[in-house]
């Protein structure tokens, strides 16, 4: 009699090197591919944008088993309870799932190890969405890294697993119901930003080999033009697991030296996720153990989270976000700056409207990183701050990224589009707002947050 094993998918949204299916198919039997929608995640009715790119994947990947001779399951429910009960039904010996570090995944693994030794089940964890296993890396004395360049140098030099092929055939046990997708129109549509990008292991696969093929080599010269496409893109698909991190990096270090510093970003994701592994309350608690003195500014809040600062660069990354689902990174760096080390708003309503935003809003890169501009987290510099005038000149020299996403200041001239405040009374833009902060004190912020430390 031919065994039965469960495979839960979670991030890991794809059949090239996903360890938790290969594991199933290798061994021989029927296998249960298993994505349960769990209500718990969706509840506040943020996340329009994710939802959509979510539903695309599980398309993608209910194509990508077909071809492969199997289907995709869909329950909605509890992950745990949806996932014993499919075990149940079809007399199952084996359940695999990834690992993931947030508070609500550990919460579940948990759950399902407590229940598998209930059931007499086995429980199989597989790393599924890091480039290295995620708790594989530790410094002496403790068990995990609080600062990124040391486990950049340990993490460069661990070896990694090998990159797996997508299974040659996956086997459904007869008579399992498959379920329906959601439709767009529930997953609330209305709600999402225009230009999405298009979700699923297909679509992600193609902009890797695009990427590999046009961007990697001038990465590191290009990627903080914010004009440009000189970033990836790709992190949509890294989070939902649509492409495996661990493929990306193999993939890209067979360009040589060009790839280094696109590697190391993908190091700085893996950092974040031990971080958050090890420490899951930082979802709302700094990292660093002081409180800063947070202002209850809502109006500046509110003009920053609309994109109307007065501050043209800060304004064209929040639309951005707004337009895409997406922000250039150098313009997350520089709008949390604006609003933590300037307006002194607390990084967690920050972080609330990224992650609301974000197609790409994965926890632990969005609190990590939110964190580490507002000088709570990982950071050794914390009263670094981001002059949003001077990475403007530096990195938008003629304008074109606050032009192509800030309306207002489409006509204004060369000299002035970085500064409309500066340009003559009639040239001034009328229906743009004041800066929301003098911009002849700025350079003070940082000896006040040094201050307040």
């Amino acid at each position: 009699m031919s065994s039965t094993a469960v495979v839960l998918f979670t991030r890991d949204l794809r059949v090239h090197d996903q360890r938790a299916l290969s594991a199933a198919a290798n061994r021989g039997g029927t296998v249960v591919p298993l994505f349960v929608l769990d209500d718990s995640l969706w509840r506040t009715g943020t996340g329009a944008n994710r939802r959509l790119f979510l539903r695309d994947a599980l398309a993608d990947l209910r194509d990508s088993l077909r071809r492969l001779g199997g289907d995709l399951v869909v329950r909605r429910g509890d992950a745990v309870d949806e996932t014993l009960r499919m075990a149940r039904a079809t007399g199952a010996e084996r359940i695999l799932v990834g690992d993931d570090v947030s508070g609500y995944a550990q919460t579940r693994r948990r759950r399902l190890e407590r229940e598998c030794r209930r059931e007499r089940l086995e429980l199989v964890v597989e790393d599924t969405i890091g480039a290295v296993p995620i708790g594989d890396l530790a410094p002496a004395h403790s068990d995990h890294y609080r600062r990124f360049t040391p486990y950049w140098r340990c993490w460069r030099d661990a070896p990694s697993p090998a990159v797996l092929d997508a299974p040659a055939r996956i086997e459904l046990p007869k008579g399992v119901p498959v379920g329906r997708l959601p439709t767009r129109a529930e997953l609330v549509a209305d709600r999402s930003s225009p230009d999405l990008p298009t979700g699923g292991e297909a679509a992600g696969r193609r902009r890797l080999v695009r990427w590999l093929r046009d961007g990697i080599h001038e990465y590191d010269a290009r990627r903080d033009v914010l004009a440009i496409e000189g970033t990836s893109r790709l992190s949509p698909y890294f989070h939902f697991g649509c492409v495996s991190a661990r493929e990306a990096v193999e993939r890209a270090r067979s360009h040589g030296r060009v790839a280094d510093e696109f590697v190391r970003q993908l190091c700085w994701r893996d950092f974040f996720l031990q971080l958050l592994g090890a420490n899951p309350e930082t979802v709302r608690e700094d990292l660093r153990s002081w409180e800063p003195d947070w202002r209850d500014d809502d109006e500046g809040f509110a003009r920053w989270s609309a994109g109307r600062t007065g501050m043209p660069i800060v304004d064209a990354a929040m639309r951005q976000l707004r337009q895409e689902g997406w922000m250039h990174n150098r313009g997350r760096l520089v709008a949390g700056s604006l609003l933590t080390k300037m307006l002194g708003v607390d990084w967690r309503r920050g972080a609330d409207v990224f992650f609301d935003l974000l197609v790409d809003g994965d926890v632990a890169s969005n609190v990590g990183n939110w964190q580490w501009v507002a000088g709570t987290g990982a950071d050794t510099r914390p009263n670094r701050t981001f002059n949003p005038v001077r990475q403007a000149k530096r990195f938008d020299r003629d304008g074109a990224y606050v032009r192509r996403y800030v309306a207002e200041l489409r006509d204004i001239e060369d000299a002035y589009v970085h500064e409309p405040w500066r340009a003559p009374r009639a040239a001034r833009p009328a229906d743009y707002p004041a800066p929301v902060v003098d911009v002849t004190t700025m350079g003070r912020a940082r000896s006040r947050a040094r201050g307040a430390r």
